[in-house]
Parts: structure tokens; C-alpha cells; sequence
């Protein structure tokens, strides 16, 4: 069984933003995988790097398609996203700068983390996009 688990509960009902929440779930179970095969620092640095750069992505798409479409939500979701990126980054440093080291807490934190997001500030936007005509 997967660490985190997809489920149709998490889908906003938005096509190309549960695409991206499955890529997103997907790379937090490559990245436990790796950490549970003891993969070392540079192969989960890698996913890592993947993980981070997808979710830059991702945001940027988010932000940008709820921009587009006036959602009046979007800067709870700026905010939101403003502070994963940073603890994200903030632990990708201090990853690479051997301070710390990939642990149950920080993959129970990545999954708490996009589970609460979807689950509780994603799915607000589902139906005022639906509204719109977006599916």
C-alpha cells in the first residue's frame, strides 16, 4: 500500500488540478519510498528537487487559472502557498547542508500538509470554477 493514498474525497472536480494533486501525491510516495530504501542523500535529493519544482509549478498554475476566473479566494491560497514553499525550501537546505535528515515526521508533515490543502482550501474552489464553466 501507498503512503498517501489518492482517493476521489481529495478531487476538486477540476480535471487539470486533480491531474496535478495526483503528480503531487505520487512524487510524496517516490520520496517515502526512497527514504524507506535508504536510498541515500543524492538519490532523495533528486526526488526531492522533482517534488519541489512540481509543486512550484503547480502553484503557478493554481494561482493562475483562479487569477483568470476572479476567484475571491486567492489570497488565502497565495498565502498558503507562499508558506509551504518556504518550510519546503527552508528543510531543502538545511537537507542539503546535512542539518537534517528525510524522517517519518517530515513525509507525515508533506502528507498532513497537501491532504489539509486540497481537503480543506482546494475543494472551495471546485464549485465557483465549475460555476465558470471550468471542469
Amino acid at each position: 500500500m501507498a503512503f498517501f493514498e489518492w482517493s476521489d474525497q481529495l478531487s476538486v472536480k477540476v480535471g487539470k488540478m486533480d491531474e496535478q494533486h495526483k503528480v503531487l501525491v505520487s512524487l510524496i510516495n517516490e520520496l517515502h519510498e526512497a527514504m524507506k530504501a535508504g536510498m541515500g542523500k543524492e538519490a532523495s535529493g533528486k526526488t526531492l528537487k522533482r517534488l519541489i519544482d512540481y509543486t512550484k509549478t503547480h502553484f503557478t498554475t493554481e494561482e493562475t487559472l483562479l487569477r483568470q476566473h476572479s476567484y475571491p479566494g486567492l489570497d488565502v491560497q497565495k498565502t498558503e502557498h507562499a508558506k509551504l514553499t518556504q518550510q519546503v525550501l527552508d528543510f531543502d537546505r538545511d537537507y542539503n547542508a546535512g542539518k537534517i535528515t528525510l524522517t517519518m515526521e517530515v513525509m507525515a508533515f508533506l502528507k498532513q500538509w497537501l491532504n489539509d490543502h486540497i481537503g480543506n482550501t482546494d475543494k472551495k474552489y471546485g464549485p465557483y470554477l465549475n460555476s465558470k464553466g471550468i471542469s
